[in-house]
């Protein structure tokens, strides 16, 4: 059942009876001059309950961009549905200081919230979407998807994927127009109070973006005036989450700077690689670099000045930056104060690849740095003919029907612990099918529930009817690809845990807004044969996941289906394949044999020398609304106020971060705008899919794949302002489980200022620190011991020595000797065999929500880590420690 309510009706919907939707590409345009011809504005519901014309809104946006993007916002247009909006607020009046009563503008004023760096990363292309209603697609973005419906595609008429659309002199061709947004087609359209989508429209939508080439997202909202025009849930103000873009502040969607119905937002993303201003500053290095098509010109920024490059042959401009942290798949979302879960529940969520020399997109290209993913052949960069962009939710639905209205999208406001439906969808569709071709493939699965952890499985049917587990690889964890490819086929003992068998076919526990790639080659599979997605992870409250359920009880069919989320959620059905698979083995890029993208270096002196800061994320002193807390440097348990800093590193820090929890429940925690390289999990190494790759989700609490503390170090560049950390259940952090951090400028002696926005313009207050947050205080350095939690310090540094960590979180070279050395791309290279480190034994937290693992009895000596936590999170008799945790109780 739904959290709350009962199940969700199926209206005759069969299993794996309807094609999956492949996403529907943003498009990006050149951004040239301002347009002197754009007479169309945003066009206006016809009452403060309504929605916009779909037919006129595809006409604007189809328009060059208007007004032209500007370094601070746009003060000199007012809102265009200012005087629809007067006949419910009355009157609007200028704000102090200011001479409008309204703007288009949403953007907080001045320079608080100006772009920065604007000039020297301008930007190149843009995209413009408006949030809206449910709605018919009309084909707005054939034009603009980049392979073009070619024959020479998987879209073209003899493709997999080919749709054809009658226009109206009858003849065929491949489009988008006419799909409407339902979950199945027997399944009632979704109401345009119910589902709130990029564009209004299903495919969902996918940004194709490719470092080097900063984008502008000029972000619409045409939600219903009424904020009761929701059907019951969902907030008509919104801001928009690039999840984990190294942006600068004012565009990372931070929770406080949200726009209003009728205006738009622009937020820009510079494509940067992270260390662009000290890393390979002179963009010599092959490996950081642009995918670009022989002979088109890009302007590229290096030591602050474009230069204008014309793409060579070799089909790469080489950029500034750090090639170790090229990141792959990513996603953005509303992240709206109070109401993350609800918007994004309703479809405020978009994929996002990023497309670099080494991930390119194109498997035929040989020239020593792409890597060769799956993907296709017939664009110089961003083929998706082979790389599939996997969206998985549970919803429910047809809870309320007093108004006729049957079907239609439900969601639990007054659930606080987390909302988990009781379907499961791919993509928005129920339980669809997907052909794939007899070859390789790349899957980018990302779980983009709001609160429902996963575990996924891959089967296939036998003709008489067992199942055998299929094997893959994954490649990219949280949108880093990983130093090695890691196989999940039962050849390795994955976590160390001693078994080979749990996690053969089978991913680890994946978070929400956790991403996993993975490679799956159907080569071995004949034409006509089914595989089945499987996810394995039972909830019964969105606290935490319950517990795993057996493979082979979900296939035998032994199952109870307590939770109907449980079970196949999607088919692949394997066709023939007469080209030649070009693309990588990741077999060739397992542990011990080539890498892929290696982790980037911390020195020893980085680690030793590192300020550290902590967090507890529960309930102590919570409230019935906002039962949620987090607890910084060992203070009280606290709600989200956006004005209050709870740490704020200078840029150009190095600091290590202790994630921990305590009692019944699962946090899954996201720190934004850098990742993290995880040191401990529980006081232990971290498993290979982690050791191998950086992290923007931090995974804690009673799951048997994860613990109750992680430490891991981090880096601060390139850009300043207001970011957050939050549980990414997003009912959690609406409940009140978010905090601000701040970036700073060194020697900076005030916060940056709050925004405040309303109808009729933005004002700002001031921010306020928690006494460990800053390291000034009146224009001095505060102490060390001040800043940050200086005894969490002292023990880690005492039971870990830093050469140790490194080889630890899976550094490639010898390190036996304890030192680091220089490496060629100006970082300090690390160690990697394992050093000795003693673990925690310091006393437990007194925390009021820490709680006993579920397990055996732990025996009276044995030491627990400094959170309270305990060490082992293996199953009995492993090496990894004797208690075995469970996710029941």
């Amino acid at each position: 059942m739904p959290t709350g309510g009962t199940a969700s009706p199926l209206f005759g919907a069969g299993e794996f009876d309807q094609p999956y939707l492949r996403f529907e590409e943003f498009g990006t345009k050149k951004l040239g001059e301002p347009c002197s011809d754009c007479t169309l504005g945003v066009p206006s519901p016809t009452d403060t309950w309504g929605t916009v014309d779909g037919v006129a809104l595809d006409a604007f946006l189809s328009q060059a961009i208007h007004p032209f993007p500007t370094r601070a916002t746009n003060e000199e247009l007012s809102n265009p549905w200012q005087s629809l909006i007067e006949t419910m607020t009355g009157p609007l009046v200028p704000l102090p200081g200011n001479t409008m009563s309204s703007y288009c503008d949403g953007r907080p004023p001045g320079e608080e919230y100006a772009h920065q760096r604007w000039q020297e990363f301008f930007p190149q292309v843009y995209m413009e979407s408006a949030q809206a209603g449910s709605r018919t697609n009309l084909g707005l973005r054939d034009s603009l998807q980049m392979h073009g419906f070619s024959d020479e595609t998987e879209w073209g008429d003899f493709g997999l994927y080919y749709r054809g659309v009658e226009d109206e002199n009858g003849e065929e061709h491949a489009s988008t127009a006419g799909i409407e947004l339902r979950f199945h087609p027997r399944m009632p359209v979704q109401d345009h109070e119910t589902l709130w989508t990029f564009d209004g429209t299903l495919p969902p939508k996918l940004l194709m973006a490719r470092y080097g080439e900063p984008i502008l997202f000029r972000h619409y909202n045409v939600l219903p005036i009424q904020v009761s025009a929701n059907r019951g849930f969902g907030l008509h103000t919104i801001t928009t989450h690039e999840h984990n873009g190294h942006n600068p502040a004012e565009s990372d969607g931070y929770a406080q700077a949200f726009f209003f119905p009728g205006q738009f937002y622009d937020y820009h993303w510079p494509m940067v690689l992270a260390g662009h201003d000290s890393i390979n500053t002179d963009a010599s290095d092959p490996r950081s670099a642009s995918p670009c098509t022989p002979g088109e010109i890009m302007s590229i920024s290096v030591a602050g000045e474009y230069r204008d490059v014309e793409c060579p042959a070799g089909a790469s401009i080489k950029i500034p930056g750090n090639w170790r942290e090229t990141m792959s798949t990513h996603w953005f979302h509303d992240h709206m104060l109070d109401f993350t879960a609800q918007n994004v529940y309703k479809g405020n969520a978009s994929m996002m690849n990023y497309y670099s020399a080494l991930d390119r997109g194109n498997e035929a290209i040989e020239d020593g740095v792409n890597l060769r993913l799956p993907s296709g052949t017939h664009l110089s960069w961003g083929n998706r003919d082979y790389d599939i962009n996997v969206e998985v939710a549970s919803k429910a639905w047809g809870q309320d029907t007093s108004d006729g209205k049957e079907g239609q999208l439900w969601f639990n406001i007054f659930n606080a612990d987390g909302f988990v439906g009781d379907r499961m969808t791919v993509n928005w569709m129920y339980k669809p099918y997907l052909d794939v071709r007899a070859r390789r493939y790349r899957f980018r699965i990302l779980n983009a529930d709001v609160s429902r952890f996963m575990r996924f499985a891959m089967v296939k049917l036998n003709s008489d009817g067992s199942y055998e587990r299929v094997g893959f690889h994954m490649i990219a964890n949280d949108g880093n690809i990983l130093e090695h490819a890691v196989p999940f086929d039962g050849s390795l003992d994955l976590d160390g845990d001693g078994e080979l068998q749990d996690h053969n076919g089978i991913l680890p526990t994946q978070a929400i807004a956790e991403r996993y790639d993975i490679v799956v080659d159907f080569s071995r599979y004949q034409p006509g044969d089914r595989l089945y997605m499987v996810n394995l992870l039972e909830h019964k409250n969105g606290k935490r996941p319950h517990q795993a359920i057996p493979l082979e009880e979900i296939l035998s069919g032994e199952y109870d289906d307590c939770d109907s989320a449980v079970g196949k959620i999607m088919e692949l059905r394997v066709h023939e394949y007469a080209d030649t698979d070009l693309s990588m083995d990741p077999a060739d890029y397992v542990e011990g044999k080539k890498s892929m993208i290696p982790m980037p270096h911390f020195s020893e002196e980085e680690i030793a020398n590192a300020r550290h800061r902590t967090f507890r994320f529960g309930r102590s002193s919570g409230t019935d609304k906002a039962p949620w807390t987090i607890k910084s440097d060992g203070g009280m348990g606290l709600g989200m106020d956006p004005h209050r800093l709870s740490a704020s590193p200078s840029k150009g820090d190095v600091e290590i971060w202790h994630l921990s929890t305590g009692g019944g429940w699962s946090h899954n925690v996201h720190v934004h705008f850098e990742e993290g390289r995880i040191l401990k999990r529980a006081g232990e190494d971290p498993p290979m899919w982690e050791k191998y790759g950086r992290k923007d989700i931090y995974r804690i609490g009673r799951m048997d794949d994860s613990g109750s503390d992680i430490d891991f170090i981090i880096r601060f560049r390139e850009f300043s302002g207001s970011y957050m950390e939050h549980c990414h259940n997003t009912q959690h952090e609406d409940h009140s489980m978010l905090l601000r951090w701040d970036i700073e400028n060194p020697g900076q002696l005030k916060p940056f200022l709050t925004p405040e926005p309303q109808w009729n313009g933005c004002t700002y207050t001031q921010s306020f620190d928690l006494p460990t947050a800053r390291t000034q205080e009146d224009g001095s350095d505060k102490a060390p011991e001040l800043v940050g939690d200086w005894k969490v310090r002292e023990d880690f540094l005492k039971d870990n020595n830093a050469a140790g960590l490194l080889c630890a979180a899976g550094a490639v070279e010898q390190c036996s000797s304890g030192t680091v050395s220089a490496s060629s791309d100006g970082e300090s290279s690390s160690p990697s065999s394992s050093s000795d480190s003693s673990t925690s034994s310091s006393t437990a937290s007194s925390d009021e929500d820490a709680a006993p693992m579920v397990g055996e009895e732990e025996p009276a000596n044995k030491k627990r880590g400094r959170h309270g936590g305990r060490k082992g999170r293996g199953k009995r008799g492993s090496k990894r420690g004797s208690q075995e945790v469970s996710l029941q109780q």
